[in-house]
């Protein structure tokens, strides 16, 4: 108690103007706003968060000088709760959400050198801000997902919700298409497979014999994007989540100052380094390398799908006997072709046109049902140059979601009602429990929560 009197008084005075940061000539520039529990959120972090909103695109319910340092207390609530629960996100994920954001930036502002420009600092120093920041938010996002994850709809619930929500009210259910898939990997001429197999053994002696590190080659030369940052390293993993080949060589290294042999998996050639084993799970250091295909098996390849299509069009097989006979795609080829979307809620075969690539998603929009593609070329989820055709199997038009063709979309919605409901009140109790201290030109404010002004 004494501790939170203390704290009572020294938030009080800091509300103070005579304690606000001031400017050479006495000008406020920076204050205390809102305090809740222990931290103190400043004029500043608003600004902050107005600055990245605007960035961003996001929109704000509301007047947003109101909206803003809610939010931020919001945050706060949840960020104190994460840490009493010991909410946790590994170094290996807030590496690769921080490298994600940081391309995605890149991506929008269209170099490093801009996006340094437009900072006013080096990546580095980008990098290391964005950390902390990354970590906070995925704290938050730990503790929401935690204090929501036993909540579900349950038939009832949802045939309530269809009987008493006004039918313009009802979820639109964009349009939806099944997808047959049969693909063809051109061929790789030995000599491209030579020569990546001879740079990655010169790799691994040049490691061996000590004259470069491991990590060094991986960030000049790996084609993993995702880990090439990282000097090549992969965090804690179980066998089960690598490709096999991969998985039977990293398991089998004991020595981490020596390299693999190389390893040949669905994604390109490896070679692999020991850093630690954990239990059931390694770390490893790798470097990928993949051979490059040569125009003429392109060319090959989609020639050989256009013979393929041909014979199906003229009736000679049905699509389906392609598909489980020909293709080389090993996801599909045991179910007739038919691509699988697998999401949050579960496995579909039903596609919104934006969640197929874009290559596949170009070739079936100008198809009717049961039609055939051109052959065209793509790059697979694994990275690799692979040629394919496709095949419409179904389309649903976008509408009105309704009972018996969309259930699962509207269990969905029901579901997360249920679920910011959760958290509303949530936000709620946990305001009453805490010190909370708003600065009285936010009183007349119309707050999403209750209980801010007291």
């Amino acid at each position: 108690m004494k501790l939170r009197g203390l704290l009572f008084i020294v938030f009080s005075l800091l509300f103070s103007p005579v304690l606000a940061q001031t400017d050479s000539i006495g000008s406020i520039v920076d204050e205390v706003i809102w305090v809740v529990g222990d931290e103190a959120i400043l004029k500043s972090d608003v600004e902050a968060m107005r600055i990245q909103g605007q960035q961003e695109g996001m929109r704000w319910s509301g007047d947003p000088d109101c909206a803003i340092p809610e939010q931020i207390a919001v945050q706060k609530l949840y960020l104190n709760q994460a840490i009493i629960d010991s909410v946790e996100v590994t170094e290996a994920e807030i590496t690769q959400g921080v490298e994600q954001y940081i391309e995605n930036m890149i991506s929008v502002i269209g170099s490093r050198e801009k996006l340094e420009e437009y900072q006013k600092k080096s990546l580095t120093q980008i990098r290391a801000d964005l950390r902390e920041s990354y970590r906070e938010r995925q704290m938050v996002q730990g503790m929401q997902q935690k204090l929501v994850k036993d909540i579900t709809a349950t038939p009832s619930e949802v045939r309530r919700y269809f009987q008493n929500v006004p039918e313009d009210s009802l979820p639109f259910v964009p349009t939806e298409v099944e997808v047959q898939i049969i693909t063809q990997q051109p061929r790789i001429e030995q000599d491209e497979i030579n020569r990546v197999k001879e740079q990655l053994r010169e790799f691994a002696d040049r490691v061996n014999k000590g004259e470069t590190s491991f990590q060094t080659l991986a960030r000049m030369y790996s084609e993993d994007p995702g880990s090439a940052r990282r000097g090549g390293e992969l965090d804690y993993t179980g066998r089960g989540m690598l490709d096999p080949a991969f998985a039977n060589v990293a398991f089998s290294l004991t020595d981490p100052k020596r390299v693999s042999k190389i390893v040949e998996s669905e994604f390109g050639y490896h070679i692999i380094q020991l850093v630690d084993k954990r239990g059931d799970k390694i770390k490893v250091r790798h470097i990928l390398l993949k051979p490059v295909v040569s125009p003429d098996a392109i060319q090959a390849a989609l020639s050989r799908l256009d013979s393929i299509r041909t014979d199906i069009v003229e009736g000679k097989f049905p699509f389906e006997a392609g598909a489980s006979v020909i293709s080389d795609d090993k996801d599909t080829r045991n179910n007739n072709g038919l691509m699988a979307n697998i999401t949050q809620e579960g496995r579909t075969s039903r596609f919104k046109l934006s969640d197929l690539p874009p290559e596949i998603a170009k070739a079936v929009d100008v198809l009717q049902v049961g039609e055939v593609s051109k052959p065209f070329q793509m790059i697979s989820e694994r990275g690799k140059t692979v040629c394919a055709i496709v095949k419409l199997k179904s389309r649903t038009e976008g509408h009105r979601a309704t009972i018996t063709e969309d259930f699962q979309v509207l269990k969905n919605v029901v579901a997360e009602k249920r679920r910011q409901q959760r958290l509303h009140e949530w936000v709620v109790n946990r305001i009453k429990s805490v010190y909370v201290r708003v600065n009285d030109r936010y009183r007349d404010c119309k707050f999403e929560y209750e209980g801010w002004i007291r």
